[in-house]
């Protein structure tokens, strides 16, 4: 029994042994084809990246017959935001500077001088000749004469060239010397002492106040514009007062005048309004903004017209019951000669003139207009017109006037 029982034993454990070899065989075998099968499986391809590169130009394998180079995609360009036009701010507009007054009349002596041989050139041939009788001396009167010099005022000036002649006693005279005494005399006449400087500064903490006057067609509303210019020019706070109501135009003109520089005018919208009111107006905007200067425009008044000649007188008394003025400048065309005079009579009459501004000089051959006005009405030139620019209006200068009408 005994026995039995060891041999049964004794083939499980040989049956054990054999079923763990081939176990351990199964397992070899297994794993052996598992890591051939990784050896011989191709990686799978990597995960898109989520992060964009920068492109590059990325270069081939000319052997595989690609293309030598493939540019990347170019980045799209950043749209900027629309600007509503409307929403931008208007630049505003370049001021003139308005070129110095001093030295105008100087810059102009040759465009003057053109415009005056009656006085010069002719003169300094008459006189120059030598031997100069009776007839001669009537016709070197009559030059002047032409020239708007004013009768009483010519017989002077030939009065006095004939003294100096015959005190010479050369019988035979250079032009040069009669150039010389020609300048002396005219000068004299021409006034080199008179005060020619205009009002245009604060007078007792209030701004100067000055009345433009004249007849239609004499330049008076461009007058005043281009004076505006003048005192811009030497630093002046300066405002408009457009009181030749009649005329939409003249406003309108005037306020041009005034923006190119930065000058503001008062003015009316009504056409016909009353002009003295306008000027009042005017008056009291310069105190409130302590301006230097304000200059009042007026309608172009026919000077045969004593109806408009009344109410200059208005306008004038309208603006003395807020402040005094201190200028009136009367405006008058140089080619009108004598009738200008008659003008100027009347305009002092109406007013108290102050100042003469002759305009168009340089179109005309009569420049001793500026000795008989002053003459008639015993007031300065103190402006000159010399051109249609904006600053050919040039403070009058005695000596550079004379020295420009002979030569």
């Amino acid at each position: 029994m005994g026995a039995v029982f060891d041999q049964v034993w004794e083939i499980v454990a040989v049956a054990v042994l054999v079923a763990g070899v081939l176990v351990a065989g199964v397992v070899g075998l297994v794993r052996g084809r598992s890591s051939r099968q990784k050896e011989l499986t191709p990686p799978p391809p990597p995960r898109p990246s989520t992060t964009t590169a920068p492109p590059t130009d990325l270069d081939t394998d000319n052997d595989r017959g690609g293309v030598d180079t493939l540019e990347a995609p170019p980045r799209p360009t950043p749209v900027e935001p629309e600007v509503d036009d409307d929403l931008l701010v208007e630049e505003l507009p370049t001021l003139e500077r308005p070129a110095s007054a001093r030295g105008r009349l100087a810059r102009l002596r040759a465009r003057l001088a053109r415009s005056n041989t009656a006085i010069g050139n002719a003169l300094l041939a008459l006189l120059s000749r030598g031997g100069l009788d009776e007839e001669a001396w009537e016709e070197v009167e009559d030059t002047l004469i032409r020239a708007d010099l004013g009768v009483e005022a010519s017989t002077e000036l030939v009065d006095r060239l004939r003294t100096r002649v015959k005190v010479d006693g050369s019988g035979a005279t250079s032009e040069d010397q009669v150039r010389d005494w020609l300048k002396e005399d005219l000068l004299q006449l021409v006034g080199p002492d008179m005060d020619r400087r205009i009002a245009s500064s604060r007078i007792e903490g209030r701004p100067a106040v000055i009345l433009v006057v004249g007849v239609n067609g004499t330049g008076k509303t461009t007058t005043v514009g281009k004076l505006a210019r003048v005192l811009v020019s030497e630093d002046r706070d300066v405002i408009l007062g457009a009181a030749d109501t009649f005329r939409a135009a003249a406003a309108d003109q005037l306020e041009t005048w005034g923006a190119r520089v930065g000058v503001p005018t008062i003015r009316s919208e009504k056409e016909g309004a009353d002009p003295a009111a306008v000027a009042f107006d005017a008056v009291k905007a310069a105190g409130e903004i302590e301006a230097d200067v304000v200059i009042i425009d007026t309608a172009g008044r026919l000077h045969n017209k004593v109806g408009l000649m009344d109410e200059l007188g208005k306008v004038k008394r309208v603006i003395e019951k807020q402040s005094p003025i201190d200028e009136v400048l009367l405006v008058l065309d140089a080619t009108t000669g004598q009738n200008g005079l008659r003008q100027a009579e009347v305009f002092s009459e109406a007013v108290k003139v102050t100042g003469i501004v002759l305009t168009k000089l340089d179109g005309t051959a009569k420049g001793g207009i500026v000795v008989a006005v002053q003459r008639q009405l015993g007031v300065p030139v103190k402006l000159v017109g010399l051109g249609e620019g904006p600053d050919d209006l040039a403070p009058f200068d005695a000596e550079a006037f004379v020295d420009a009408i002979v030569g």
